[in-house]
């Protein structure tokens, strides 16, 4: 089984450095959120002057400031939207016949599926830290807001926050997938895609402290899957002060969504992926492998 795995996670790895196109405007997204919306709607500046300090953090989850608070919600932002292409691939595949090729050989169905999650899930990383990255780079250029950590973050909230991160990339990127194995169309798959994408970051305190939603929309923000990441990533850099619940907590309900998403992506895969295919002809992964 990981042999066929690790060839079908060399397809997709050699299909994206082939793309640079998709590659660079990934990257480039988050870096402009961080750029115009982050730089530009600053919360803490609607505050009447003299406002203490405390009293800001404490409205935004113990987060020095707005950008701060903004740039970890920006790490879950950028995992969902770039797990949102997750399922195009499958869809091209399916349109291509390179998916049926690939169904001609002795691989397991559940490898097909397992080895683009993990592919997929790993890769949606990739802009994730580098919105850390370049907002912790921010915080040295004069006259520009940037991300501003907490001085007791220790090795142990570094592995939190980048288990959360993980957590939640697999969890959207199985998400979409799933859609990919279902849909039969790109226009559809796009069109269901478009639609949850905004419902599900807005109803997450990504971008938005709690206390300023009402209350009916506040019990949905607490059971959102991105605002379960979002309050692991903030309690490991700005402390747990203010929180209802512990990391193990918030840990624990990020991963029943993972498994919940994963577990119903397992069943659509398996179900589009239960088709009469040609009988074996010894290297037909290699060649379809090679033919994409």
């Amino acid at each position: 089984m990981m042999l066929p795995m690790f060839s079908l996670i060399r397809r997709e790895f050699i299909r994206w450095i082939r793309a640079p196109t998709w590659v660079i405007s990934g990257l480039m997204s988050p870096i402009l959120y961080l750029l115009l919306f982050g730089q530009a709607f600053d919360l803490g500046k609607l505050l009447p002057p003299g406002t203490p300090a405390s009293a800001l953090s404490s409205a935004l989850s113990g987060a020095p400031d707005y950008f701060s608070y903004f740039a970890v919600g920006m790490v879950a932002f950028a995992s969902v939207t770039a797990a949102m292409f997750s399922g195009t691939g499958i869809i091209f595949d399916k349109q291509l016949g390179i998916l049926q090729r690939i169904l001609s050989t002795p691989i397991s169905r559940r490898s097909v599926f397992l080895s683009s999650l993990t592919f997929r899930g790993i890769l949606t990383l990739i802009p994730a830290f580098l919105v850390v990255g370049f907002a912790l780079l921010l915080a040295h250029v004069p006259n520009v807001a940037g991300l501003t950590v907490g001085s007791g973050v220790s090795v142990l909230d570094a592995a939190d926050f980048l288990v959360a991160a993980l957590v939640l990339s697999v969890a959207f990127t199985a998400l979409f997938l799933s859609f990919g194995f279902a849909a039969q169309r790109i226009e559809s798959y796009f069109g269901v895609v478009t639609i949850l994408q905004l419902p599900i970051l807005l109803t997450s305190n990504a971008m938005y402290p709690v206390s300023i939603m009402p209350s009916w929309l506040q019990y949905i923000v607490s059971v959102n899957p991105i605002s379960l990441a979002v309050n692991v990533m903030r309690m490991s850099l700005f402390g747990t002060a203010g929180y209802p619940y512990s990391v193990a907590v918030y840990l624990a309900g990020l991963v029943g969504w993972a498994a919940l998403f994963v577990g119903l992506a397992l069943l659509l895969a398996s179900r589009a992926l239960r088709t009469d295919v040609a009988p074996n002809r010894g290297s037909a992964l290699s060649q379809a492998i090679a033919d994409s």
